[in-house]
């Protein structure tokens, strides 16, 4: 799978005040409480912030108990309106569509694959192929035995069915991005809508989801396994609906039959009862120990719903270990959650509210300077041939005025958080969304000139800071179990 290359950048105060004309208050609230009330120690809860935060790439929690939030910090410069690349946690968000695809009678879970896309059919199609059906897709047993490429540059209808089918569908589990992309592309078939804008109406206004962004194949179809950015909150009442087996607010939004099917086990996926890859597999759900269930992105994003304890547990992250992570919840937070009300405990609440707001990415350790930086500033680096159009880069250390198009999604929320540049074949912005230009001087930060002909923004000064660490430099979306 192709890497996107995406820098991370700071610009502090001066992108808050470029993008100031998008603030407001977060819409659609889930209700706060004191931990106690609902049955939550702080200091349990504590217990766990202190160990998540020796854990490299930390960006935001959330504990959400009883339809309450107990619980919530972000780890600067993220904070509650940074919107977080969400990987293949959208994949839970894409079963959602179709479940509701399913009620309003446009797709059916048994209908073969091939019916939507009669004209992208192989001329021969196999047996297996033809005998894969909807619920195959969701359940992630298409009948493959490796997976095609899911990059939006190279994914497509047509190329998905071309790929080789050796298993009987429904009977070999295979953890498959592009099959995700499928059921995004058999709604926007039925609806003639994208899998975002299908689900705005339905799901992201009735939540108060302000600005979902949700990138887009080369043919402009959802990429539904991948690439839906949304904020911690929004995470938060996603898990808090299905907790609530479809309802909010008094209102059916999902039929609950269709969180029963897609939260249950469909699918067998291993053996192991230490591991929570291993417990089972949904419709784009994965089964988890102590009777959880969650949707789950690489590097480290999870939408954990505990019913069993009547819990909902968001995290985003850039984290190496997965489950690590799985672990240290079922350790230090599942002790803490208490089927009954507990006395108030001013002095721990107010220990755990202090380290919430004391939460921050350690910054690069190391010398200031460099001794190759008379090497390499000020030299022009060409590249050879790429998809990305990147001919070179240039690294200065001077103040340069810089004038760029940023058009992903985190430039329309104020917050001092990231602000990804990328630099992936074809346009990452959807026709007709809008983009924000951000002008402004970088003085004193080593930038990265990058140059795109025939981009928009062919000629960006990206500034960049001490807190571009080394996991802004990631894999475009992680591949495998536990890890997509």
């Amino acid at each position: 799978m192709k890497r996107l290359f995406q820098l991370h950048v700071v610009l502090a105060s001066l992108c808050v005040a470029a993008i100031a004309g998008a603030a407001g208050h977060l819409p659609a609230s889930l209700p706060r409480s004191a931990p106690e009330a609902q049955g939550v120690s702080s200091a349990g809860v504590l217990a766990f912030i202190e160990a998540a935060d020796q854990i490299d790439g930390m960006h935001s929690f959330m504990l959400v108990r009883r339809g309450h939030v107990v619980a919530e910090g972000w780890w600067l410069p993220y904070d509650a309106r940074s919107n977080h690349e969400l990987y293949s946690l959208s994949k839970s968000f894409t079963s959602t569509a179709v479940g509701l695809a399913v009620a309003e009678g446009k797709v059916s879970v048994d209908d073969p694959v091939l019916k939507f896309f009669p004209e992208e059919a192989p001329a021969e199609p196999s047996a297996n192929l033809k005998s894969m059906r909807v619920r195959d897709l969701l359940s992630m047993s298409a009948g493959h035995q490796d997976e095609t490429s899911s990059a939006a540059d190279k994914i497509s209808a047509k190329a998905f069915l071309e790929h080789p089918v050796p298993h009987k569908p429904g009977t070999h589990f295979r953890y498959n991005t592009a099959a995700t992309f499928m059921l995004s592309a058999i709604v926007q078939k039925q609806t003639g809508q994208t899998v975002l804008d299908y689900l705005r109406p339905r799901l992201f206004d009735p939540l108060g989801v302000e600005h979902p962004f949700w990138n887009t194949n080369w043919q402009g179809i959802s990429l539904g396994g991948y690439a839906l950015r949304a904020r911690t909150e929004d995470v938060a009442k996603f898990g808090q609906l299905y907790l609530q087996k479809g309802k909010w607010h008094g209102k059916q939004l999902l039929p609950a039959a269709w969180v029963e099917e897609a939260t249950a086990k469909q699918t067998s996926n291993g053996s192991n009862p230490e591991s929570d890859w291993d417990q089972g597999y949904g419709y784009q759900f994965w089964r988890s120990r102590h009777g959880a269930y969650r949707g789950d992105g690489a590097f480290g994003q999870y939408c954990l719903v505990l019913p069993e304890q009547d819990a909902v547990v968001v995290i985003t992250s850039g984290l190496k270990d997965m489950q690590g992570m799985l672990n240290l919840i079922w350790d230090k937070l599942l002790p803490a959650m208490q089927p009954r009300r507990l006395s108030a405990d001013s002095a721990g609440r107010k220990k755990l509210e202090t380290k919430l707001a004391s939460l921050a990415l350690r910054t690069a350790e190391g010398s200031a300077t460099s001794p190759i930086a008379a090497k390499v500033l000020g030299r022009k680096f060409v590249f050879s041939a790429n998809d990305q159009k990147l001919e070179s880069i240039t690294l200065v250390h001077r103040q340069i005025s810089f004038d760029t198009w940023l058009d992903t999604l985190d430039t329309l929320t104020p917050h001092p958080g990231p602000l990804p540049v990328e630099g992936r074949g074809g346009a990452s912005r959807p026709r007709g969304a809008p983009a924000r230009q951000l002008r402004g001087v970088a003085s004193g930060w080593p930038c990265m000139a990058l140059n795109r002909p025939g981009r928009a923004n062919a000629a960006s000064v990206v500034p960049c800071s001490k807190r571009l660490r080394r996991d802004s430099l990631s894999p475009e979306w992680g591949e495998g179990r536990g890890e997509g």
